[in-house]
């Protein structure tokens, strides 16, 4: 047996100056990343975020749904319910949540940029090509949803350098630099060259819709998959689905229909596109939603079922948006027949869907291409850059696109048709930056 001194146990025991270098494991340092595998890492890191500013949150996914005519509030929450009724301060905590998870995403792929071409120079193009995607895709995002004036800061050898006010133009052309930059990167054919390639397609012609260009959105998603998912992955260990977690399992959300007079009728419209059954129901019931009214205890409680699990991947750009745009487009161009062939043909991917007729006039044509986007890209983050179009493009007036006249808890509905920049960008030491340029569509 071995017989340990007095002096033996003090010289091994515990020095108290350890208690004050632990090291936190939830803080990165530069030094931890400067490798081909830090670079990865913060690469992966990035998609995660992406994550959590899209499905795996409370995003502008919903929260733009929320403002438009997907969703309507189900909870006590004034923040949310002044986002519902479009009557929103920039004090708002849940946007300004949302806010953050976007720049959060934005910042760490810019990041990964540097860092996967200083550390990892031979990687294959498309993870610069994701990163670029994912900046493009946020870009969008703020433009669709944001007054102009949107600012995008950043950070310069450790030290935050502060963006100046955009206009809503020149927000869009940020971000169609960034799916270029790209593009231009991804040469391969593998499947994941595919998908990022596809993905940044895909987003192009989203923001060049908004550029109101849509021969070129055309033009940039020619050969993208209907089939094409980009799709965001969710767990009961990680990011749970927040649309299952929102509107299944708490009742917040409630998918909305016929909203304020003009909105589209999802939960009654039965169309495979938005599956929808009504609290307590036997649908409901069968997938786990037992209960019968939001949760401020209010009715009708209506239920997405296209999501219907925690785990429940989301489809955040699709094949099914290239084949929207190219009819957009169509239509644009006087091609009316061809429009409603691709806009038929898309519909057969679904289950019981029949080919559409011919809507008879230009404007009755635009609804018909709309009602098609709401309901293929319900929860997509599309409907308020959408809403907002149909105003400065194609000439329609708010109060025939936004929910107006009462609201559904009282009191009506606002005038707002952009989301205001959050009162936390005003510590931005920039002038202007916080403050909403205009409030134009």
């Amino acid at each position: 047996m071995t017989i340990l001194t007095a002096g033996t146990l003090a010289s091994t025991g515990c020095d108290p100056a350890e208690f004050l270098t632990v090291e936190d494991q939830d803080i990165i340092n530069p030094s931890n990343v400067a490798s081909a595998a830090g670079a990865n890492a913060a690469r992966i890191g990035a998609i995660a975020r992406l994550n959590v500013a899209t499905a795996g949150g409370e995003s502008l996914l919903l929260l733009g749904g929320l403002f438009t005519d997907e969703w309507n509030n189900g909870d006590s929450f004034i923040a949310r319910q002044e986002i519902d009724q479009r009557v929103i301060t920039p004090q708002n905590n849940f946007l300004t949540d949302a806010n953050r998870s976007m720049h959060r995403a934005r910042l760490s792929a810019e990041q990964s940029i540097q860092l996967l071409k200083q550390w990892s120079p031979t990687a294959p193009g498309w993870q610069l090509g994701e990163m670029y995607f994912i900046q493009a895709y946020v870009e969008d995002l703020a433009a669709e949803h944001y007054c102009s004036g949107v600012v995008f800061s950043t950070v310069v050898d450790g030290v935050e350098s502060y963006g100046t006010p955009l206009t809503t133009a020149a927000t869009f052309t940020r971000a169609l630099a960034h799916a270029d930059s790209g593009l231009a990167l991804v040469t391969g054919t593998t499947a994941d060259d595919v998908r990022v390639r596809s993905a940044l397609q895909v987003i192009k012609g989203r923001i060049l819709l908004g550029l109101n260009r849509p021969a070129d959105a055309a033009t940039a998603v020619t050969g993208v998959a209907t089939t094409f998912q980009y799709l965001t992955f969710h767990a009961l260990t990680t990011t749970s689905n927040q649309f299952w977690n929102l509107n299944n399992l708490t009742g917040r959300y409630s998918v909305s229909t016929s909203e304020g007079g003009t909105g589209m009728n999802y939960a009654l419209a039965n169309d495979p596109r938005v599956l929808v059954c009504a609290g307590g129901d036997v649908a409901c019931r069968a997938i786990g939603v037992t209960k019968a009214s939001r949760d401020d205890l209010t009715l009708p409680y209506y239920v997405q079922r296209s999501w219907p699990a925690r785990e429940t991947s989301v489809a955040i750009v699709s094949g099914q948006e290239a084949r929207l745009i190219e009819a957009e487009a169509q239509l644009r161009a006087g091609n009316t027949a061809g429009s409603l062939v691709t806009l038929s043909a898309l519909r057969a991917t679904f289950a019981g869907m029949t080919p559409l007729a011919d809507a008879g006039t230009d404007a009755t044509r635009v609804d018909q291409l709309f009602r098609e986007r709401a309901f293929t890209l319900f929860g997509r983050g599309t409907r308020t850059g959408d809403m907002r179009r149909l105003i400065r493009q194609y000439a329609r007036t708010a109060a025939t696109v936004f929910p107006t006249g009462a609201w559904h808890k009282g009191g009506n509905y606002g005038t707002d048709v952009t989301l205001p920049l959050p009162l936390a960008e005003t510590n931005n030491p920039n002038a202007g930056a916080g403050v909403c340029i205009d409030r134009n569509p």
